[in-house]
């Protein structure tokens, strides 16, 4: 394989007073920045189709090394509609095991970061590097997350909305009176800002009860895979709901019956009478 015509790989960039990465963090040692797509959500059982690296040097230089990935497997039009990559285009891609050692030496001695990175691409990352038998561990490996960081540093509550769309500091929150006045201007002032939100109440309720994309139910219990609602937790991860209905019927009584989101126990219902949920079909599901 000629990996120059499989993967790029930027030179480095040079640092700079208008961009010097990461100035306010003291470096010991490199931070690679990482970022995968995927054929689903499943760390263990899915695949890899893209993935990029940054890494930043300890003199503030970035170097970054990205390219697509053949997963050996279909990509579900579920993942798909997400990230845009489709069968063709992995087409004639390595393998991962082609480039698991390249990837390995280019985070070797070095920090990792990214968006999620700790939930999500980390765990699928060793996974893939142990089904190719690549030694893995984040023993010594300080892991940064943007998106813990975000959740941390701003949060996501009342006053803090009040303040980010009114300007103004919520005085006596959490008195229903004033909480709820609160919540009409900041309502008015998201109308006024955003000039994509729907402009009637139905539409509205339809942003605001959107179920992600890749997930069947609002909870995420179940996510698509190729038109499929397939569990995603528990003793059955990453099995279709048709398959545990015919295995094991009481794991689903239990669901129905348990702390689940109304939708997942209506679709559990529905699946017990033989109808089951089809992706951009939300039929029974009310």
């Amino acid at each position: 394989m000629d990996r120059d015509q499989q993967f790029s790989l930027d030179l480095r960039e040079p640092a700079s007073s208008e961009n010097s990465w990461l100035s306010g963090l003291r470096l010991n040692r490199p931070v690679v920045f990482l970022d995968l797509e995927t054929t689903g959500l499943d760390t263990r059982n899915d695949r890899i189709v893209q993935i990029a690296l940054i890494r930043v040097n300890t003199d503030r230089t970035i170097v970054s090394w990205s390219g697509l990935v053949d997963p050996g497997m279909p990509i579900p039009p579920e993942a798909t509609a997400v990230h845009g990559i489709h069968d063709g285009m992995v087409k004639g891609k390595p393998v991962f095991g082609d480039i698991a050692g390249e990837i390995l030496d280019f985070i070797r001695d070095s920090d990792l970061a990214g968006f999620n990175i700790a939930r999500f691409d980390l765990p699928m990352l060793q996974s893939e590097l142990s089904r190719c038998g690549k030694s893995f561990t984040l023993q010594n490996t300080s892991v940064l997350d943007a998106q813990v960081i975000f959740h941390k540093m701003e949060p996501r509550n009342l006053e803090a909305a009040y303040r980010f769309y009114c300007n103004k500091h919520l005085e006596k929150a959490h008195d229903a009176a004033v909480d709820v006045r609160a919540t009409l201007e900041i309502f008015n002032s998201q109308l006024s800002r955003y000039s994509a939100l729907p402009q009637d109440v139905p539409s509205l309720h339809a942003f605001c009860n959107e179920t992600p994309e890749n997930f069947v139910t609002p909870d995420r219990r179940f996510y698509w895979r190729n038109g499929e609602a397939v569990i995603a937790f528990g003793k059955y991860r990453s099995k279709p709901l048709k398959w545990i209905l015919k295995i094991d019927p009481d794991y689903l009584q239990w669901m129905r019956h348990g702390e689940f989101s109304d939708e997942t126990k209506a679709m559990i219902e529905n699946a017990f009478k033989g109808r089951f949920p089809e992706k951009n079909r939300r039929e029974g599901l009310d």
